[in-house]
């Protein structure tokens, strides 16, 4: 039967501009998150398993570009349009620290030890703020080729990753020296780069290519075509047999991490995806798009039949958490009085 095939996909409303970056926290002793960018200047807090909303970061006056929780999911940063970085509670939504830049903050990273945040952007500059002395001048890394598009640490924190929005290719910087020690060679510039969670390979998504590289000697794995020009990808974490893909065709793609070959085809965005990442266990995997949505896409494709008791904010009866687990994350959020009130009246029914 066809309708077999259908995956239904989690939605997640909110947001009121395109979907521009997402990213999922490790599981932590309350589960695993998920934190939102978009050009609405609000990144928005979610439970990673049900999309249910938690709270909304509040006080950027431009699009959000990047967004990171950090290894406990106890702080979020985000990179904006109104040329800050800013590092939020994640527990309480509170602004810790707002860093000045000189231009748009592109991309930003926490450090594998939470310490330090990494940022990058139009100014060319790659800059490591310390959270322990946040008002130290931040350390300058050697001046980028091109404006900055995607940041990552590797290595436990002694290499520093970035690929640029103007040039292809990655960059690899040893934090000690500053120096760039190597460079990926890619055709067109790379608009996705992501470590694998075992630390193995870096995905990256460049045209209509991608290709995943060896993190550690820096030779190239794989190279995979794609059926259309593709914005991210990321890797399934657990067994790494398989990659998902989404970019201009507003479809999100599931492909063979050894032979290429697609597996299956999730339509239902109504907009270029420009963001797609794999949860940590590799069970789902989420795209946030153009349309101003996310969809959480279940990994084992979900029949009409099991979806039935999908409720309208995107949470699925079998797998919803209890209160209990994500009051921690609830309580002391900034939510409005009126968000408040319709989920109070949305859990008595």
């Amino acid at each position: 039967m066809d309708k077999k095939r259908i995956a239904v996909p989690l939605v997640c409303h909110g947001h009121s501009r395109p979907v521009v970056d997402l990213f999922y926290s490790p599981v932590t002793p309350d589960g695993f998150f998920l934190i939102s960018a978009s050009k609405d200047s609000s990144p928005m807090l979610r439970n990673g398993e049900t999309g249910d909303w938690i709270g909304t970061f509040e006080g950027h006056k431009g699009a959000v570009w990047s967004v990171c929780l950090d290894t406990n999911a106890l702080r979020a940063a985000s990179g904006s349009a109104d040329f800050t970085a800013k590092v939020w509670d994640a527990l309480t939504g509170d602004e810790l620290h707002s860093f000045e830049h000189k231009h748009i903050v592109r991309a930003c990273a926490f450090s594998e030890d939470t310490h330090l945040l990494l940022t990058g952007g139009i100014e060319k500059v790659l800059r490591i703020y310390d959270l322990n002395c946040p008002d130290a001048p931040p350390r300058e890394v050697d001046k980028s080729p091109g404006s900055v598009r995607t940041v990552a640490w590797m290595h436990s924190d002694q290499t520093i990753l970035s690929s640029c929005t103007d040039m292809g290719g990655v960059r690899l910087w040893d934090v000690r020296s500053g120096k760039i020690v190597q460079t990926l060679e890619t055709k067109s510039s790379v608009t996705s780069a992501e470590v694998s969670l075992d630390g193995r390979y870096i995905t990256t998504a460049d045209g209509s290519t991608v290709k995943f590289w060896d993190a550690n000697h820096f030779g190239l794995v794989k190279s995979h075509n794609m059926p259309c020009t593709v914005e991210s990808a990321s890797l399934e974490p657990k067994y790494g047999n398989k990659f998902v893909a989404g970019g201009e065709d507003m479809w999100v793609r599931v492909f063979d991490f050894h032979t290429g070959d697609e597996i299956a085809c999730n339509k239902g965005h109504h907009g270029p995806v420009h963001c797609v990442r794999f949860s940590p266990g590799g069970e789902s995997y989420a795209s946030g798009s153009e349309d101003g949505t996310i969809r959480i896409w279940q990994t084992g494709p979900l029949t009409h039949d099991d979806a039935e008791s999908m409720a309208a904010n995107g949470s699925v009866g079998q797998v919803k958490v209890s209160a209990e687990e994500v009051s921690r994350k609830i309580e002391g959020f900034h939510i409005a009085e009126e968000v408040k009130t319709k989920e109070k009246e949305a859990g008595n029914e």
